[in-house]
């Protein structure tokens, strides 16, 4: 092989969700070949989802993802709601709020310290970062126990907690535990903005390119569960029409499909989307933090998703605070939901970035079409076209150097791969 040529394979992409790989093939100074191949096997939840019960949805969905079950449930409720023209009361909302801010602070806190800063500091994992870097990972399980207590006293469970349903929650959470754990919140609020001073000092490769950036903006405040579709380069529109603007093909090399803006091309979702669309609508201190630490938004560099999860952090902190302020006292309510056919979709922001549910009800209550597209799902274009432009760029560096970087990239995305493989259209034939 001469110095000109060089072959990237790395064939099991490390500290992501699921598995993938990376191909490229590079000759002459040139790339030939390049391929971001998810290989993990349809699971087909839209298409088994037909037939079932609006009711048992939730439930099911939940497991696509044990990161994000709270995304999925949410999502899907309110999907469903929109679809059977339910409106959930204001007291619901919120705690779904503060479920979804709650699990937005655990899956970053997984992100930050245990997947992506062991490649700026050197380390194979954050096992390998305890002996100097201790008190950092103490300070994430600190936060992420705090917000699973959360979760847990909400929903009734952190994973897929079992007390959100449609059309509102089978309980009501005790005031007194949203009191301790909003005392807990305050008293891991420094720790939030520890971990942006850490982000804050890592060293980025030298790498923008421009691309859409597509996320949920609400109205008044920094959205994470209701909002409009809304993107840097003009897309502002209400989330049932979201199939009319968000397009998807089959990836020819991979069992994932690629998503593309109607008319235009890839883009980015995720929390550098929310903040270069949204940052006008972030909290007091997570506007200080990045003022505070030199942090630049918006970018078009794709390793700042690392700092962007890191300043949601503090959003996601503030915002719990903000909602247990809000909400109590609370009241008693029960889910009570009339069946009316229809179908609609939701839009929420999981910690990856945008998630689209879309159910089709019968007058019977039952699910007659399911389309359920993840974050990674609609990233994985744009992830594919950011190698393309990383390679370019650092071609001459050696073989070893220039994977990493690969590496580096896919894992600043905060991939989910178990979960973008789905099935657009579903036929069943019962006999």
């Amino acid at each position: 092989m001469t110095t000109e040529e060089k072959n990237i394979l790395v064939d099991y992409v490390a500290r992501v969700e699921g598995e993938s790989l990376i191909d490229v093939k590079v000759e002459n100074g040139e790339i030939k070949e390049l391929k971001l191949n998810i290989w993990e096997p349809p699971r087909f939840f839209e298409g088994f989802l037909v037939g079932c019960k609006y009711s048992d949805v939730p439930e099911i969905v939940s497991k696509i993802c044990g990161i994000c079950p709270v995304a999925h449930m949410i999502t899907s409720e309110r999907a469903i709601e929109n679809a059977m023209n339910f409106t959930p009361s204001q007291q619901t909302r919120r705690l779904r709020d503060l479920l979804a801010w709650s699990q937005n602070i655990s899956s970053h806190v997984l992100h930050v310290y245990f997947l992506a800063v062991p490649d700026f500091l050197g380390y194979d994992s954050a096992i390998t970062m305890l002996p100097k870097c201790g008190e950092a990972v103490k300070r994430a399980l600190k936060m992420k126990t705090v917000a699973n207590e959360l979760t847990t006293i909400v929903g009734g469970r952190a994973i897929a907690p079992p007390a959100s349903v449609v059309g509102g929650l089978t309980r009501i959470p005790s005031e007194e535990a949203l009191k301790r754990s909003k005392e807990k919140l305050e008293g891991i609020k420094q720790d939030a903005v520890e971990t942006v001073k850490l982000v804050a000092q890592l060293e980025l490769p030298d790498f923008e390119r421009y691309t859409e950036f597509v996320a949920i903006r609400g109205e008044r405040e920094y959205a994470i569960n209701e909002g409009y579709l809304y993107s840097s380069k003009g897309l502002r529109v209400p989330e049932h029409e979201y199939r009319k603007y968000i397009s998807e093909a089959q990836a020819p090399h991979s069992n994932a499909k690629w998503s593309k803006v109607a008319g235009r091309d890839s883009f980015q979702a995720g929390a550098l989307a929310r903040l270069n669309l949204n940052r006008d609508q972030l909290s007091d201190d997570s506007k200080a933090a990045i003022e505070e630490n030199g942090l630049k938004f918006p970018t078009n560099n794709t390793f700042a998703l690392n700092a962007a999860q890191a300043v949601e952090i503090i959003q996601s902190i503030d915002a719990c605070i903000n909602i247990i302020n809000e909400i109590l006292p609370l009241k008693e309510e029960k889910p009570n939901v009339a069946v009316v056919p229809g179908e609609a979709y939701a839009l929420s922001e999981a910690p990856r970035g945008l998630l689209a549910h879309g159910y089709r009800i019968n007058k019977r209550g039952y699910v007659e079409k399911a389309d359920i597209v993840t974050p990674t799902a609609q990233n994985s274009l744009n992830m594919e076209k950011d190698l393309k432009a990383l390679v370019e760029k650092y071609i001459d560096l050696p073989t070893d150097k220039l994977t990493f970087l690969c590496e580096q990239l896919i894992r600043a995305y905060d991939p989910c791969f178990s979960c973008s493989v789905h099935a657009l259209k579903v036929k069943i034939t019962k006999l």
